[in-house]
C-alpha cells in the first residue's frame, strides 16, 4: 500500500550524513573512534549525570547495568509487570528474582504503592520503567527505597530530554539506561546508553562491554563479560540526533496536542495524560486504551486500521503473562489487572518525528471511523 503510514519513521536531515562520512573518510568505524567518547560525554551531560557507557542497544545496557550491581542468586528486583521484556530477561539471566507490580490506570506506570508492599529483606533493587510519555514519580519512589539501601535502575528508555519534577529523566537512582532504537526520540539506528554518577560502576560497565580485557594484559580474563560495544557509526549518528533534541521534543508535544485536538469527542477511548503532578507527557508514542464497553479489543482495532493503511502496535503484554517465564514456574498464579487490560485493550498510533500535519489528520479521520462505526 503506496500511502501506508507507519507506526515509526525517524528524522535523519540533520548532520547525520556529514558524521558518518566523516568516520569513512578518516576510517574510524569500530567502538574505538571518537564519536563514540562524544557521544557519552554529550549524552551523560545532557542528563545530569557524570559518567556515561554507549553500548549496542537498550536491552543489554540492562543486563550491564544488572551486573555491574552484583544483582545475582537469592536477591529480589522489583519492576511493573506492564514493560518490555528486557527488564524481566536481565534479571532472570543474571539469576536474581524479579518482583511484580501492577501499573496505575492513568499514567501506565508503576503503582509505587505496590513497591512498598513487595519490598522483602531479600530485595536489593528496584527497576523503574518510564511508559511510553510519562515518568515514574522518582521523588516517591527514592523516598521509598532509599532510607531502605535499595539500590535503583532506572530504565528510561524511552525518555529521552523528559523530565520529572524538573528534573532530566535518567538522573535518578544509581544508574540509567536508555535505548537509542529508531523509534526513540534519539536513534543510533541500533544502540544504547548506560549513565550514572558512580565511577566504580562506570568502569565495571566499561569492563563488562568490553569482554572484560584487563587494561595490563588483554588476553587473560578475570571474568566473562560480553561484545556489547557500539560503533563509532553509530555514535557519529546519535550526536547528530542529540544536537536536535530539544527541537525533536518541542515537536513530539505538539503531534500528541494534535492529535488530542483531532480526536476529540471520539467516544470509547482512554487517551494519554496530557500531565502529572510531576510532568508534561512527552508522547513518545501516543497511546489508546479501548473503553470495556467497545465490543472488540486492541487487536481487532490494529487490523481494522492496518486494512485502512494505518499502522499500529499493541501495548506491551505483561511479565506474568509470558509463557517463556510462565515455563520457568515465576509468577504463577498472580494476576496484576491493570496491567492485563492495558495489553488486551491499549495500542499506538503513528507517533514517528518523520510524521507529518497531512498524516496525523489522516490518522484520526481513519481512527475515528474506526472507533464510531
Amino acid at each position: 500500500m503506496s500511502n501506508f503510514i507507519p507506526v515509526n519513521e525517524p528524522l535523519l536531515d540533520g548532520n547525520e550524513k556529514k558524521y558518518l562520512c566523516e568516520c569513512i573518510d578518516t576510517g574510524w568505524i569500530s567502538s574505538e573512534g571518537p564519536f563514540v567518547q562524544r557521544l557519552e560525554k554529550e549524552f551523560a551531560a545532557r542528563v545530569g549525570r557524570r559518567f556515561g557507557i554507549a553500548v549496542a542497544n537498550g536491552s543489554v545496557a540492562l543486563d550491564a547495568a544488572v551486573a555491574a550491581l552484583d544483582l545475582g542468586p537469592g536477591d529480589e528486583v522489583i519492576l511493573p509487570t506492564f514493560t518490555i521484556i528486557s527488564c524481566a530477561a536481565a534479571i532472570v539471566r543474571a539469576g536474581a528474582t524479579p518482583v511484580l507490580v501492577d501499573s496505575e490506570s492513568d499514567t501506565w506506570n508503576m503503582d509505587l504503592s505496590q513497591v512498598e508492599q513487595k519490598i522483602t529483606s531479600r530485595t536489593r533493587a528496584v527497576m523503574a520503567v518510564h511508559i511510553f510519555g510519562l515518568p515514574v514519580d522518582m521523588d516517591a519512589l527514592l523516598a521509598i527505597t532509599q532510607p531502605r539501601g535499595i539500590k535503583v535502575i532506572e530504565d528510561a528508555a524511552q525518555m529521552h530530554g523528559q523530565t520529572c519534577r524538573d528534573q532530566p529523566c535518567g538522573s535518578f537512582g544509581d544508574m540509567s539506561t536508555f535505548s537509542f532504537y529508531p523509534n526513540k526520540h534519539i536513534t543510533t539506528g541500533e544502540g544504547g546508553i548506560i549513565v550514572t554518577d558512580d565511577e566504580g560502576l562506570a568502569e565495571r560497565c566499561r569492563s563488562l562491554r568490553n569482554l572484560c580485557f584487563k587494561p595490563e594484559k588483554r588476553f587473560v580474563h578475570e571474568e566473562l563479560g560480553w561484545n556489547f560495544r557500539m560503533s563509532n557509526l553509530q555514535a557519529a549518528v546519535g550526536c547528530a540526533q542529540l544536537e536536535r533534541l530539544d527541537t525533536f521534543i518541542t515537536r513530539k508535544r505538539q503531534m500528541g496536542c494534535r492529535y488530542d485536538e483531532l480526536l476529540v469527542g471520539v467516544p470509547g477511548i482512554q487517551k494519554p495524560l496530557v500531565r502529572t503532578a510531576w510532568a508534561e507527557n512527552i508522547y513518545w508514542v501516543y497511546g489508546l486504551v479501548l473503553d470495556d464497553g467497545v465490543p472488540y479489543d486492541a487487536e481487532e482495532a490494529i487490523r481494522r486500521l492496518a486494512a485502512q493503511g494505518i499502522g499500529c502496535r499493541p501495548f506491551f503484554w505483561p511479565m506474568h503473562e509470558q509463557p517463556v517465564f510462565r515455563r520457568m514456574g515465576l509468577f504463577t498464579g498472580e494476576s496484576y489487572p491493570v496491567a492485563e487490560r492495558l495489553a488486551r485493550r491499549g495500542f499506538y498510533l503513528p507517533s514517528g518525528l518523520a510524521l507529518t500535519e497531512t498524516q496525523i489528520r489522516r490518522v484520526a479521520d481513519v481512527t475515528r471511523g474506526v472507533l464510531v462505526s
